[in-house]
């Protein structure tokens, strides 16, 4: 997307009463609530030092078992 610009101009429907409504203005109306935003990377962030934690036990217990079977 070198340079373009991108726009919306909304798409109207009409509801069953016979309204038109249009897409543009209830985008509007949405809210976005940051502490759920927040909640979702923090759990995020939770998750893969999770993993990576996982993976480093993991590798340390390759090590410490080569270690020992190569001492026998």
């Amino acid at each position: 997307m070198s340079g373009e610009q991108i726009t919306n101009n909304g798409i109207e429907t009409q509801t069953s009463e016979g309204e038109l409504h249009s897409s543009k203005d209830s985008s509007k109306k949405k809210r976005v609530d940051i502490n759920v935003l927040l909640n979702k990377v923090r759990s995020e962030q939770k998750k893969e030092k999770m993993e990576s934690t996982i993976f480093f036990g993991l590798v340390a217990a390759v090590i410490v078992v080569t270690g020992i079977i190569v001492s026998i």
